[in-house]
């Protein structure tokens, strides 16, 4: 090995790192023991007779052996099974449903709109504001906001409508996009938008990041530099808003 990595001029520890990069599979080895085609084939005909196609492999071994014949174990019957893909687990379980990430494109204004609740902080303890703000993903403009004192479907669903007004939104011209809070999947809010033939759509379960827009624009309500960490009440609330999103938008 010296002789060889002197005569190439190469490094030995790159000899043995090219060397170890290089994997040749190896031939998985048969077991002797394992069945050979044939009897597989048997076992699994003997399952999907008419006589055994309705028992479980327990019970067809025993069924088997009681006439004498044995074709292989309860285990194997298992096995075969498995890998023919007929064997599942027969416990009622829940299951979980498999939630696509949601994929929102908007190639113009008034395509696809994100809106989100947060909470301002007072100076009363335990006492809370919440900004409703509607924006759109593709200019980032904010067609619609609202201060309450409370998170409910029914402020928010005269939010959405007014600001669908306002814009001019046709049927089946948009896209409403939130996440799994209250006031979002309210079975007012969701006949509001098939009363609007507005496409709802809701980030997947238990995960924060699928409404980024949103997200991101509360980041820039609360790092402004005129925003207060509480505010005294509604109106002090209600004018930086008001003053706030005049700028942004403008």
């Amino acid at each position: 090995m010296k002789a060889l990595c002197s005569a190439l001029d190469l490094p030995g520890s790159t000899y043995y790192r090219m060397r170890a990069s290089v994997r040749i599979p190896k031939a998985k080895r048969v077991s002797p023991r394992a069945l050979a085609p044939d009897e597989r084939q048997a076992a699994l005909d003997a399952m999907h007779s008419e006589r055994f196609v309705d028992l479980s492999p327990q019970e067809i071994y025993a069924s088997l052996l009681d006439e004498g014949i044995y074709i292989c174990s309860v285990r194997t019957f298992y096995r075969i099974l498995a890998s023919e893909d007929e064997v599942r687990e027969r416990r009622d379980h829940a299951r979980h449903p498999v939630h696509r990430k949601p994929e929102l494109v908007a190639d113009g204004p008034n395509q696809v709109w994100s809106w989100d609740i947060t909470r301002l902080a007072t100076y009363t303890k335990w006492s809370w504001l919440y900004l409703y703000v509607i924006l759109d993903i593709f200019s980032r403009y904010a067609v619609g906001w609202m201060l309450a004192d409370r998170e409910n479907a029914g402020l928010a669903k005269r939010l959405i409508s007014e600001s669908v007004m306002r814009e001019g939104i046709g049927p089946e011209m948009l896209t409403l996009h939130s996440d799994r809070g209250a006031p979002m999947t309210a079975l007012t809010t969701a006949q509001l938008l098939a009363r609007l033939q507005v496409t709802p759509s809701y980030n997947r379960p238990r995960v924060s990041n699928d409404n980024p827009y949103s997200e991101s624009h509360f980041r820039t309500v609360k790092d402004h530099p005129l925003f207060p960490k509480r505010f005294s009440g509604p109106d002090e609330a209600h004018e930086f808003c008001k003053s706030f999103f005049s700028w942004y938008n403008h």
